[in-house]
């Protein structure tokens, strides 16, 4: 795994470009759980930066919902970074409804931050609240080759300096 060159961002079929995007985020970031993570993926360039900011919403809207994401990632740094991380990445609806689940989400902070708040979430006023932003969000990915990581795969290809590619000589 060497640089990245924005030839292979022009070549590359989607799944070689995500890839090669993936084993970048790999490479210069820490464990998602690391404490340094937040810190680490601000120095990456713009738009690495917003995949890295976005990678587990993408496994949340797979796997669960928006306020489900929010007690999985609980860390209102983290959540700004993916708003904009989606707004850079042209995501905008997306961003807009990630905003308002993080709004909802604000007002049960405490509770989202206990050892039990996946027993709480289910059935609670929080799930009830972000569920249209839910189905909203399901909609807008749901004819994307790959959920989220399709906007990266995009972005890539339109502006490979913003990813740290290199242009060949």
């Amino acid at each position: 795994m060497g640089e990245l060159r924005a030839s292979q961002l022009a070549s590359g079929s989607n799944d070689q470009v995500f890839e090669l995007l993936g084993e970048q985020l790999e490479k210069r970031l820490p464990s998602r759980t690391d404490p340094e993570f937040v810190d680490e993926l601000r120095s990456l360039p713009v738009g690495l930066r917003a995949m890295a900011a976005t990678y587990e919403l993408d496994v949340s809207l797979t796997m669960d919902d928006l306020g489900w994401h929010f007690g999985n990632w609980h860390d209102l740094d983290l959540a700004e970074e993916t708003a904009a991380g989606l707004e850079e990445l042209g995501a905008t609806e997306l961003a807009a409804l990630f905003r308002q689940a993080l709004a909802h989400a604000k007002d049960y902070w405490s509770e989202l931050e206990s050892e039990t708040w996946s027993h709480w979430y289910h059935g609670s006023k929080l799930e009830e609240a972000v569920m249209p932003l839910n189905e909203r969000a399901w909609a807008l990915l749901e004819d994307r080759w790959n959920g989220i990581f399709s906007y990266w795969v995009e972005y890539a290809r339109q502006h490979p300096d913003r990813v740290g590619a290199l242009h060949d000589a």
